[in-house]
């Protein structure tokens, strides 16, 4: 199927209108109180009495946030479908024209930063695919939530403070501040307290706005991997085969030995090359589905990545996606699996196979979602299919098309 075209690059996205920031005169006790001791911090560390009553004093809480504390997907979701959604050939063309059209502007953060282009634009798409999905929460409602209930109350008073200190500064308007349940907005996601530390005015024009300014979300993405510990021209890493049995010791980021050490071990690039880096350079081995799929050395820079959000399956989205925009092949062993993860484009094809079907989901945008979840566990129960899990996976979908009659052709 043809891809979509991608729209003219433009200082700020096209975004949904910005949800209501209801008020209510009369919170529940504990938040009362709650609200009144973070009114005094917050005043305490330089906000004015002023912008906390306006932005925050009333504002009614918002308590489906706090379902989201232990449902994030790089977390929940098996990493071969976390990677198909992120890294799919859609998100790889959209990044290269991204890529054509910002060429100067990146040329220019990697000659401040030393991150290269395609480094800095993966993030962009994976955060925000390229200023088309900034979230939708007020980040006000959502962290005078987060502050006052559920856990890690005290992490989120900080990230609510330093919102108050971006309006007050004058660098984002708060109709601008709406993004991720957390607390992340702008086209690269940053949550406030790093707004605050990292974010620079990259154009001059005296404003550091990454919600509506291309330039200033890309340069501050790249100010943030550099002050992370990347290394200017350094792979962040390579997949690799490991021979059987050849290493059965401890894997994971955290453990780390010299490169000659998995040289050692037999481990060779999967794509028949040799290694760049320095053969003293501490590398670590991943196994993010097991000894049965695809296997990673990381060095230093995936590290980098990774402090952006601390999670591994994340870092390999934004680290593989980077390689694809730069002509890069895909991964060369598979998945475990034998019901694999679907890209946007066979999501969006799985949700219109149950909309003719009968189903009441919504529109078919690829994102799934429960009620696309509760069709998949009825269409597994007609089709006799098991497990009757509701994910949406490549079993699903080929099944789905052969009881149509015949559908479009997948992306392999």
């Amino acid at each position: 199927m043809p891809q979509a075209t991608l729209p003219p690059a433009a200082s700020a996205p096209r975004t949904d209108p910005t949800p209501t920031v209801s008020t209510a005169t009369d919170l529940p006790p504990g938040v009362a109180a709650c609200r009144s001791r973070l009114r005094a911090s917050a005043i305490g560390a330089g906000v004015t009495p002023q912008v906390f009553d306006r932005h925050v004093a009333t504002v009614a809480p918002d308590a489906s946030v706090l379902g989201f504390l232990d449902a994030q997907p790089e977390f929940t979701t098996p990493v071969w479908d976390y990677l198909a959604g992120l890294v799919d050939e859609e998100r790889v063309s959209d990044g290269r024209e991204q890529m054509r059209v910002h060429a100067d502007l990146l040329a220019r953060v990697a000659q401040r930063y030393g991150v290269d282009p395609a480094m800095v634009v993966a993030v962009w798409g994976v955060e925000s695919n390229f200023g088309r999905a900034f979230g939708k929460r007020p980040l006000l409602v959502s962290l005078a939530t987060l502050a006052c209930q559920g856990r890690r109350q005290a992490f989120f008073r900080g990230e609510l403070i330093d919102t108050l200190h971006i309006i007050q500064s004058g660098d984002v308007a708060p109709d601008g501040l709406v993004g991720s349940w957390a607390g992340a907005f702008g086209h690269t996601q940053f949550m406030p307290s790093t707004f605050r530390r990292i974010a620079v005015d990259f154009d001059g024009d005296g404003r550091r706005d990454l919600v509506g300014n291309v330039a200033d979300a890309l340069a501050s993405t790249a100010h943030f991997l550099q002050r992370a510990g990347w290394r200017s021209g350094a792979p962040w890493g390579h997949e690799v085969l490991v021979p059987a049995d050849a290493y059965l010791g401890p894997t994971g980021r955290r453990h780390r030995e010299p490169l000659r050490y998995w040289m050692a071990k037999g481990v060779t690039r999967a794509d028949g090359r040799g290694f760049e880096p320095d053969r003293d350079t501490p590398a670590s081995l991943l196994l993010p589905a097991g000894r049965g799929g695809p296997a990673f050395l990381v060095y230093r820079n995936f590290h980098a990545i990774y402090s952006y959000n601390a999670s591994e399956s994340y870092a390999l989205a934004i680290a593989l996606l980077s390689d694809r925009l730069r002509g890069g092949a895909g991964l060369k062993t598979p998945w475990p699996t034998e019901d694999a993860g679907l890209s946007r484009l066979q999501r969006r094809e799985l949700q219109a196979l149950l909309l003719a079907r009968g189903h009441a989901i919504g529109e078919a945008d690829g994102i799934i979602g429960a009620a696309t979840r509760r069709a998949i566990v009825t269409e597994q129960q007609r089709l006799g299919l098991t497990p009757q899990d509701g994910r949406a996976g490549l079993l699903i979908l080929q099944a789905l098309r052969s009881a149509q009659g015949s559908g479009p052709g997948d992306e392999r």
